[in-house]
Formats: structure tokens, C-alpha cells, sequence
């Protein structure tokens, strides 16, 4: 019977935004999503609209324009 491949443990880190293998993406994505969430309260992309003092305008939002590759 073969033995599975260790497949390690890794944590998300800054520099993963810069790298390009599949794991740094994969993190700096999902670290990318978990921000957004905790700082907007929403998963949906939309962003708050607020006044030039950082007060809410509305919560209706706006879509967020994403480049697909």
C-alpha cells in the first residue's frame, strides 16, 4: 500500500500576493475574501456607498469590477 505524500501545513502569507504557484494564489485570494468580509460585513462585493467624511451613504452598493483571467 503506498503512503500518501505529506502534504504540510502553510498559513497565508503577505508575500503570497506576489507569487505565482498555486498555493500563494490560493491563499492570497482567500485572504483577499476574508479582509473584504470583516471589513464590509458581506461576501456579495458590494461595497457601501459613503460621503466624503467616511459616513454611509447608502447600503445598496456598488458592484465591484473584477478582471477575470
Amino acid at each position: 500500500m503506498k503512503k500518501k505524500k505529506d502534504q504540510g501545513v502553510r498559513n497565508y502569507q503577505p508575500s503570497d500576493y506576489e507569487k505565482e504557484d498555486f498555493v500563494s494564489k490560493g491563499l492570497a485570494t482567500t485572504h483577499e475574501q476574508v479582509s473584504d468580509t470583516l471589513t464590509e460585513g458581506t461576501f456579495d462585493g458590494k461595497i457601501d456607498e459613503v460621503d466624503k467624511n467616511g459616513n454611509l451613504v447608502t447600503h445598496k452598493g456598488k458592484e465591484i469590477k473584477r478582471k477575470r483571467k
